[in-house]
């Protein structure tokens, strides 16, 4: 797997993405069972209500990029208790825009 990772913007103050990184080394969380996991990049969303999602999951295939992960910010809302309102439309967007051979991840990591 070449994931390419999307973080909520609202978290970078709060969060490096230590548990995102430490989940893929572990092959816990959303990547458990795979073999090979390869992070070829971790971007943010680029701010409410995920203006610039699709043109940065776009980026992120052409990096390389056979799986799009929406960090557990965005979905379980860690760590500032907060799930982003506008998840389901921006993986809609991502899904819509990259094709159905892109898989995309609902989040990363459980919440810490």
């Amino acid at each position: 797997m070449k994931v390419g990772m999307i973080r909520c913007m609202q978290t970078e103050d709060y969060c490096p993405g230590t548990g995102d990184f430490q989940t893929v080394r572990a092959r816990a969380g959303a990547f458990r069972g795979e073999d090979e996991v390869e992070v070829v990049g971790f971007i943010n969303c680029g701010g409410c209500p995920g203006k610039k999602v699709v043109l940065r999951a776009r980026s992120l295939v052409a990096q390389g990029a056979d799986t799009i992960a929406f960090t557990s910010c965005i979905q379980k809302g860690s760590p500032i208790g907060y799930p982003c309102p506008f998840a389901k439309r921006m993986k809609e967007l991502v899904q819509k825009e990259v094709g159905e051979n892109i898989r995309i991840l609902d989040y990363t990591h459980d919440a810490q």
